[in-house]
């Protein structure tokens, strides 16, 4: 298994599709990458040499991509701040619901939960 970026990529997959297990590169960028290295698409990650395994983490670094620590911790500043300023999308954050304008009467389980019984009506 290749490490870019202190990240195990899985060696079984083609090299687009392997750099995708970074947090903060995604098919685009992926793709991008690759040509820029001038290694071919259908090659398996674990047949790259180390020299390729630090030109791909080379180009990554040199483009100014943020990946994995940074991007986790800008992403978790920037809705640290949203909850802060007590805007709307701050306030969906700090309630666990949808904060892009999705339905909550029926659907958004994913981010309230299990559904939680309530006590019906005693006659």
């Amino acid at each position: 298994m290749p490490r870019i970026l202190a990240v195990d990529i899985p060696g079984n997959k083609k090299l687009p599709y392997a750099l995708r297990y970074i947090y903060g590169i995604g098919p685009t960028l992926a793709k991008e990458i690759v040509e820029a290295s001038g290694l071919d698409e259908d090659r398996r990650a674990k047949d790259l040499t180390e020299e390729e395994i630090n030109k791909l983490a080379e180009i990554i670094i040199e483009r100014g991509i943020r990946t994995e620590g940074d991007l986790r911790r800008e992403v978790t500043g920037n809705i640290k701040r949203l909850i802060a300023i007590q805007c709307n999308r701050g306030i969906r954050h700090r309630r666990s619901l949808p904060v892009r304008g999705q339905r909550t009467k029926t659907n958004a389980r994913t981010r309230k939960g299990k559904a939680k019984a309530i006590a019906g009506k005693k006659k």
